[in-house]
């Protein structure tokens, strides 16, 4: 007996190629997510890194880690350079915006597979982006930056996840001293160049208890001539860019000398030209010399002699900061040497043996608007390890001058997010509502990755966490406008405690994160995704060899 007829639907070959390059490449997304799942959290695992050059990185620093990934899959690659963007916009967070983006995409998987157009899917998610933004403007709550002990909260919260977070309150209060420091205003707008003006000097042994941050600089240097000068108080400081000693010609230069006394005037012109530089610069009585060429023996022989101290060869970034430290200008010609360019900002200037290297330290100054960060410890490795988390502390402290406004830790933001997400989904029409319920169940990633790192009861912990912001939005709906208002701020501060993994109120356990890193975090999650659903082939322009 034969069955029923059975109808052969023509297969669009096309979109069943974009389909697999669509899923390859959430594939990659999802392996370099994988990776660093584990470095979320103060109870994050560490990872040591082999580099090209055989040496061993030690590091739970998202960024650093997927720095020396060396992967082949361009979708792979463009998650990493995610990392990278977000370290470079904001300074933190780089591990959060890789599980994110590697969640939104796995999120996509079963929508493609049921056939839904990847432009409907990058719709949806375009929508969510707008309801998380609105939300987390919701739930911020604005901060004093005069209030030194909720910058300090804020840092500890950032910090608490690193490795270095067993030093305690010394990193903490060194990140706030440094970027305070380096606060400046300029034709009206606020600059925080933690980047230039802010230097990280690493200096093995010692212990951690002697790290500081200087009230000025210091550099790698000592005096030229062992004659001179080695501490000095109130000193006027001149800085230069020019070389002080005789110039030598830009290509190959040949003097023809006919009679046996030319030989001695060249010579002494080429005396004279020296002293002549340095008169000009004796002229205006500085005590210390910094140039970043070079300082010919005559003229340390001068300088000696008026009982000026010189620095030789100092690098141009060292220079621009014991710029800004002591109010001094870099001046391009001895001949052009104002009053006004002589520094007279610093307080004491001395040569210190660290080791078996001479510092020289310019401390005590007026207003100094740059400063050295000076880091002692055991090992190289510790040392890098605290620069990189004392790096990323600087930044929260400068996103919050820049945007004084925080939001929850500990994935309750996230929670929030997708509690509003999934309230989105279901008032959506059409085909809309399930890429916005999709993007609310990739948010609940974070909380997850937490509890899984606290070895906490994963299902259990989330499931009551859902009902914790699940609360106030039924509450909202219940009342009228002033209700909703109140109950913006009522439950959203539950999260995960990242160290025992149970629910806890973010607010009564004082860990808050800028609101500027939340933000940059969850735009450049969703909109990497959008971009990775977009593509539907790869297409090589490498040529292969026969």
């Amino acid at each position: 007996m034969a069955g029923p007829p059975v109808m052969v639907l023509p297969i669009n070959t096309k979109r069943e190629t974009g389909r697999t390059a669509q899923l390859g490449n959430i594939s990659a997304a999802k392996a370099v997510s994988e990776i660093i799942r584990t470095t979320l959290g103060p109870r994050s695992m560490l990872k040591m890194l082999l580099d090209p050059m055989g040496g061993i990185v030690i590091t739970n620093d998202g960024n650093c880690i997927l720095r020396e990934v060396d992967v082949s899959h361009p979708a792979a690659k463009s998650m990493i350079e995610l990392s990278r963007a977000q370290d470079e916009e904001v300074g933190d967070g780089t591990t959060s915006v890789i599980i994110l983006a590697g969640e939104m995409l796995a999120a996509a998987e079963p929508l493609l597979l049921q056939h839904l157009h990847p432009t409907q899917i990058v719709r949806g998610y375009a929508h969510a982006l707008q309801v998380a933004l609105e939300t987390c403007t919701a739930v911020s709550k604005v901060v004093d930056l005069k209030d030194r002990a909720a910058l300090k909260e804020l840092v500890e919260a950032a910090v608490g996840t690193k490795f270095s977070h067993r030093w305690g309150d010394i990193l903490v209060g060194m990140a706030i001293d440094a970027v305070t420091k380096v606060v400046c205003d300029v034709d009206g707008r606020t600059e925080v160049d933690v980047k230039r003006y802010v230097r990280v000097e690493k200096v093995p042994g010692g212990e951690l208890d002697q790290c500081r941050v200087l009230d000025g600089v210091m550099f790698n240097k000592d005096v030229t001539h062992a004659r001179m000068r080695r501490r000095i108080e109130s000193p006027r400081i001149l800085l230069l860019d020019c070389p002080l000693e005789y110039k030598k010609g830009e290509s190959a230069t040949n003097v023809e000398v006919t009679q046996e006394d030319d030989w001695n005037t060249l010579l002494r012109m080429e005396e004279e030209y020296v002293e002549n530089i340095c008169a000009q610069i004796v002229a205006f009585k500085p005590d210390i010399v910094i140039t970043e060429k070079g300082v010919s023996d005559l003229a340390q022989h001068y300088f000696m002699k008026a009982n000026i101290t010189c620095f030789r060869r100092l690098r141009k970034s060292d220079n621009n900061r014991v710029a800004r430290a002591v109010g001094a200008t870099i001046v391009s010609r001895p001949d052009e040497i104002q009053e006004s360019d002589i520094g007279t900002g610093c307080g004491l200037f001395e040569v210190r043996k660290i080791g078996d290297e001479y510092f020289a330290f310019l401390e005590q100054c007026k207003d100094p608007k740059a400063c050295t960060v000076l880091l002692r410890g055991g090992s190289k490795d510790v040392l890098n390890e605290v620069e990189r988390n004392l790096q990323d502390a600087m930044q929260v402290v400068r996103n919050v001058v820049f945007e004084p406004r925080l939001l929850p830790g500990g994935g309750a933001t996230e929670m929030a997010v997708a509690a509003a997400l999934t309230r989105a989904a279901e008032a959506a029409d059409g085909a809309q509502r399930w890429p916005v319920a999709a993007v609310a169940g990739a948010f609940e990633a974070i909380p997850r990755t937490l509890a899984q790192n606290c070895g906490a009861s994963v299902v259990r912990t989330l499931t009551q966490l859902r009902a914790k912001h699940a609360a106030p939005a039924a509450a909202a709906e219940g009342g009228g406008a002033g209700a909703a208002a109140a109950a913006a701020h009522t439950g959203v501060t539950w999260g995960i405690n990242g160290v025992t993994g149970e629910l806890a109120d973010m607010d009564t356990l004082g860990v808050w994160e800028p609101y500027s890193v939340k933000v940059q975090t969850y735009k450049t999650a969703i909109e990497a995704a959008c971009m990775i659903l977009r593509i539907d082939d790869i297409v090589s322009g490498v040529k292969t060899k026969r």
